[in-house]
């Protein structure tokens, strides 16, 4: 990972367009290949972004970007989309990489443990049909919590959460991305599956062709009381 801290500004364009202005900030360049911009503040979202796949060009500024102060200009490029980023540094104040390895992955709370092995038990919950391949996939971002199979025998990768905001769906369509360049796996469908999904990701999901599935967690225990129903 390196780490650039930086009087900068920047513009995104491609599905919006957005325009950060000067100031110092936090710039992570990490080995997935996505470039985040942070402030000194907004808890750990940053103020803009470009996830994989995308590459990044660091070049010179030009002759009227040079009277303006500006040292370097970094273009983030999305491989898939027109979707660019671009970074024009005015003052590099700290800069340094840092071999992270790889990661373990996250560890499950029991809520999301116990749903990710119910939902394996009950993989049928994913529609007629499914079957299961395993829990807990490898990747090299990660393990995804369900790769099962569909009908047509499809792959189908499912990430779990307690309560699904966007940076599930966010994580999910990372893992999408990698699985699909395997071609023993592609293409690869996903389902994004939690107690409570939020408004929000729901949209953002569907924008991706990803599907939502709400868990009843007591219903898969067999906990659920049919007779106290109204329906």
């Amino acid at each position: 990972m390196r780490l650039v801290i930086a009087r900068c500004s920047a513009d995104y364009s491609g599905r919006l367009n957005a325009h950060l202005p000067l100031a110092t900030r936090l710039v992570l360049v990490k080995a997935d290949g996505s470039v985040l911009l942070h402030s000194d503040g907004g808890s750990y979202k940053p103020l803009n972004w470009m996830s994989p796949p995308c590459a990044l060009a660091v070049a010179e500024p030009d002759d009227e970007a040079r009277t303006r102060g500006v040292e370097q200009v970094w273009s983030v490029q999305h491989r898939k989309s027109d979707d660019r980023l671009v970074i024009e540094l005015h003052e590099v104040l700290h800069d340094s990489a840092h071999d992270l390895g790889v990661d373990p992955g996250l560890v499950k709370d029991g809520v999301e443990a116990h749903l990710q092995v119910l939902l394996a038990a009950q993989i049928e919950l994913l529609g007629a049909g499914h079957t299961l391949v395993r829990r807990e996939y490898p990747t090299a971002i990660g393990p995804v919590d369900i790769l099962a199979r569909d009908p047509s025998g499809a792959t189908v990768a499912v990430e779990i959460k307690r309560r699904g905001d966007i940076d599930g769906v966010e994580q999910l369509t990372r893992y999408l991305e990698l699985l699909n360049r395997d071609p023993h796996l592609a293409p690869v469908r996903g389902v994004f599956a939690a107690q409570e999904i939020k408004p929000q990701a729901r949209v953002l999901a569907v924008d991706r062709g990803i599907g939502c599935l709400v868990l009843d967690l007591d219903a898969m225990r067999g906990h659920d009381d049919v007779g106290s129903r109204l329906f």
